[in-house]
């Protein structure tokens, strides 16, 4: 495809806006699908893999048998403000 220099930096810039590449918020809206921006996802999904690593270390170390006696409270807590977060960010999506 081509387009002139001002098409072009104005794409590029509203992909950017949305974090997207160029050829992805093309493609997404050649194909008219819905482009969405949700505020905070990085944040919650940042949360959620550390508590999901933090739960395979622990398994780790329960598989090896250097643990005998697992506390999940922390866990269980983290995975619930997690849901809490998701929770409202779905909410300012509606």
């Amino acid at each position: 495809m081509r387009f002139n220099e001002n098409d072009y930096t104005t794409i590029k810039k509203r992909a950017e806006k949305v974090k997207m590449n160029f050829t992805e918020f093309v493609t997404t809206s050649a194909l008219n699908k819905p482009i969405t921006i949700i505020d905070g996802i990085n944040n919650v999904l940042k949360e959620q893999k550390a508590i999901g690593r933090n739960l395979n270390q622990l398994t780790t170390l329960c598989n090896m048998g250097k643990i005998q006696c697992l506390d999940l409270s922390e866990v269980k807590q983290g995975f619930g403000n997690v849901a809490v977060a998701l929770s409202e960010i779905m909410s300012r999506c509606s």
